[in-house]
This record gives C-alpha cells, structure tokens and sequence, in this order.
C-alpha cells in the first residue's frame, strides 16, 4: 500500500517525537532490571522475619515461594548446623553469608566447620564490641538501642582500633578456612570522634582488604544523614554484600539506632542510583532487610521489597 504523504508525514513526526521521549529519559529506564541483567540473586536476611524457630521449614519455603534465591543468617535458630542446612535445601535456598559475633578467643576452627556445612563463605560481624565496663543497660528514659547508641557514640579511637584489631585476627584465621570476615554497619558508626574520625573511617583504615570486607546497610547509613552513593563512590572494593533497606524520609538523621523503616522503593531512598553505584563499585551480594516496627505481615513485606528490587533499572 502507497503511504500518502500526510500518513506519512504523521509517521514521521511521530517516529521523532518517540525518539525526543526516549533520549529524554534517564538511562537506567531503557535498561533490563537490575538484578536480571547482572544476573544476581536477589538475598533476604532473615533476621526481618523474627523469631521463626519454631515455624522455620514452613517460613523458608515461603522465602523461596517469594522468589528468593539466596539467605543470610542472623541465628541458627536453636537448629545445629546440619539440620540448618537440610531446612535450606528443602526449601531450595542458599545460605551465603551469616552474621556471627566475634569475640577474642573465639574457637576459629568451629566456626569455620559450621560454615561449611551451611554452606556459607562470608562470616559478617554484626556491630561492634563493647568495650570493658560498657553494657547497654538502659538509663532512665531510654530503650536498649538507646543505650547501644550511647555507648558507640562513646567510644574511642583507641577502642574502635580495637575493633579493627579483632576483624583483622579473625579474618586472618578464618581466611587460611576460605572464609571472609566482614563488617556490618548502622548508624552509630558514623558519628564523629574527637579527632573528627568516625568509626567507620577507623575500621576502613585499619583493616587489611586482603582480610576484611564490609557489608553496607544502606538504610542505616541513611538514617545518619550519610548518601550511600558517596560512601560507596570514597571506598570502591571495600564493600562487598549490601543490606537493600529503605527509610520513610520522616526519619531524622541521627547516631542513636533510630530509623523510621520502609519496604524498600516505598521509602525515600533512590536505589536505581544506590544499586548502580554498589555494583560499580564491587558489591555483589544484595539482601532485603527490613527494621520493625511493621505495619504489615512481615512476609507480606518482604515480598513487596522483593517485586520492586526484581522490576528496578538500574
């Protein structure tokens, strides 16, 4: 069929104006989503669903019923470590990271045969140590986290030297069992010392990359005032695994374990921004963590973050 010249003059324009749309929009639109493109699991730790020792085979299949591929531990959940890994392959999920917390003296060796047989290779110290004599007892009017965030803000140079002084050991021990160690943050970390170093400026410096890794939760950065996309961008290859947790933006910056939690891409956080900048700069393991308290069934929450993070260009 002979196309008129008005018909064709509308194609035309049309074919132009699509074109003037599409240079138009941000890059990261035209792109496949994220974690499908980089062909990266999605991960959930699963400390965001509570207590689920009494109802783990039946909480893990609905994990993976969800779509997640991989866990990271926050408890064995009164299971030993061979049983953990039998509810792990029931429900056809992969435990790749746990937190454990280290302590001077810790039977390395344990450690490492538990890993082992969990199957996890990255063992993620959760916070810091308190230092002798500081126990997060609550003064009048404060919470538990009130008083964890007092005590970091309290800390020392010398004390979160430290720190780095014992991720170093256990890194050290646990690599020669092809393990990492690695760090994982909230908020308190970032509040300036007396030297204008904070702590995570301290375990950064101090800690050999050979030995130690960090694990990046995003949301708890942000709940100190702090853009991830430029902690990420000042420290590439340090970060290793990422907590995806998003912040409603009625959370006011602080160091004190305070946060007003989201489902991640319904708070305030930019992820297509956060996730492009984490791979950039060598993050590859991502985990959906979700603080309480939840507004929802804290599945139905986590499956939420779940559909956003596997539809999200980046």
């Amino acid at each position: 069929m002979t196309m008129t010249p008005r018909a064709a003059g509308v194609t035309r324009r049309t074919i132009l104006a699509a074109a003037g749309i599409f240079a138009a929009a941000p890059a990261f639109a035209l792109r496949a989503p994220f974690f499908r493109r980089h062909s990266l699991p999605i991960g959930l730790q699963l400390y965001t669903l509570g207590n689920i020792a009494k109802s783990l085979d039946e909480t893990l299949a609905s994990v993976a019923a969800i779509g997640f591929k991989t866990v990271e531990l926050a408890a064995y959940y009164g299971r030993t470590p061979a049983q953990l890994r039998q509810s792990l392959d029931r429900a056809g999920l992969r435990c790749t990271s746990s937190h454990v917390h280290l302590t001077p003296g810790q039977d390395y060796a344990k450690l490492a045969a538990e890993a082992h047989v969990i199957g996890f290779d990255r063992v993620i110290h959760p916070m810091f140590n308190f230092p002798p004599g500081m126990t997060p007892r609550p003064a009048a009017g404060e919470t538990v986290m009130d008083a964890i965030g007092r005590i970091g803000q309290a800390m020392t140079p010398d004390q979160w030297m430290g720190q780095a002084d014992l991720l170093n050991a256990a890194g050290r021990a646990l690599k020669a069992e092809g393990l990492r160690v690695g760090y994982h943050n909230h908020n308190v970390e970032f509040a300036p010392g007396p030297d204008g170093r904070t702590g995570l400026d301290i375990l950064l410096a101090a800690t050999d990359p050979g030995l130690v890794t960090f694990e990046l939760d995003a949301g708890w950065a942000a709940a100190a005032g702090i853009d991830p996309v430029s902690l990420l961008r000042r420290h590439p290859g340090r970060f290793e695994l990422m907590h995806v947790k998003d912040i409603k933006a009625s959370t006011t910056p602080n160091f004190a374990l305070r946060q007003d939690p989201a489902e991640v891409g319904e708070g305030s956080m930019n992820w297509p921004a956060i996730l492009t900048a984490a791979y950039a700069t060598g993050v590859r393991r991502f985990f959906v963590e979700q603080e309480p308290p939840f507004v929802r069934d804290r599945l139905e929450s986590v499956a939420i973050s779940f559909k956003y993070l596997a539809g999200v260009a980046a």
